[in-house]
């Protein structure tokens, strides 16, 4: 069966044609999932809260923000709105995120959704451990109650791993790695945008970027990571790692298992 979503291709060209965006100066920054430091989703309602960790900016401020979120085996909020729209991406378990009305649809490690601002919804997580890695554009990430719902005019998305559309390497001329596959997920004629990158066993090689901002949070898997900055470092699901500038970040991936790597970048890279 062909996946039902295909317009992977109508952002990569999108995203092809923009002009980049470059850095002067060449930083880094890799968190390992082993070493975040979490808090509360909701700190008034501590325990009874999902967990959170930003992974950078800060949620509670007007700004752009990524950050994990876990949730506890049958967790379901109440119906409610965001001031914000975001994007999520399952990272461990079983999550839903729908109409209150909804029958529910359990999205497993891989999977991708947003959620606009103002649409009232509920989500709820169903595996032993479930995690995600969740994004907003500006913030600050707030929870009100549905009697405030309002149509910003975009839709929402829910769509599991199964109906993801996997590129290859002959369709990508910035991927030149044999066995990698790419998805590009959101993004628009503008620069800024979002994809995904499988990297198979036994993959050995670099992801590369001259962009003002890459950052990269493993989804799946499990990699060894080393740059000009950083010793060899092992990267679980829910790491992560960002750049400014001309970057070499190089990646081993050791085990049985294909590693899944989400990017936010403003330019474009390639995989070698």
């Amino acid at each position: 069966m062909k996946p039902l979503f295909n317009a992977s291709l109508f952002v990569l060209a999108a995203t092809l044609l923009t002009s980049p965006t470059f850095a002067a100066d060449s930083t880094s920054k890799v968190v390992a999932a082993d070493d975040i430091e979490w808090g509360y989703l909701n700190p008034l309602r501590s325990a009874l809260s999902p967990g959170a960790a930003d992974l950078w900016g800060d949620r509670t401020t007007d700004t752009a923000t990524g950050m994990l979120v876990r949730f506890r085996k049958g967790f379901e909020s109440p119906p409610h709105i965001h001031n914000i729209t975001y994007r999520g991406v399952v990272i461990n378990g079983l999550l839903h995120n729908d109409d209150p009305k909804a029958e529910k649809m359990w999205m497993p490690e891989g999977s991708f959704w947003t959620q606009p601002a103002g649409e009232e919804h509920t989500t709820a997580a169903d595996g032993k451990t479930n995690l995600i890695y969740l994004e907003i554009d500006s913030g600050p990430y707030l929870v009100k109650p549905s009697k405030e719902h309002f149509d910003n005019g975009e839709r929402p998305l829910n769509l599991h791993k199964d109906n993801i559309a996997w590129m290859n390497n002959s369709d990508l001329h910035d991927i030149n790695a044999k066995g990698v596959n790419a998805t590009f997920v959101w993004g628009s004629t503008s620069a800024m945008g979002g994809s995904m990158v499988k990297l198979p066993s036994g993959f050995k090689g670099a992801i590369t970027t001259k962009a003002s901002e890459f950052r990269a949070v493993v989804i799946s898997g499990e990699v060894n990571y080393d740059s000009k900055d950083y010793d060899t470092t092992t990267l679980s699901a829910g790491s992560y790692v960002e750049s400014t500038g001309n970057f070499n970040h190089q990646i081993e991936n050791k085990n049985d298992k294909e590693a899944i790597i989400y990017i936010r970048t403003n330019s474009k890279y390639q995989v070698n």
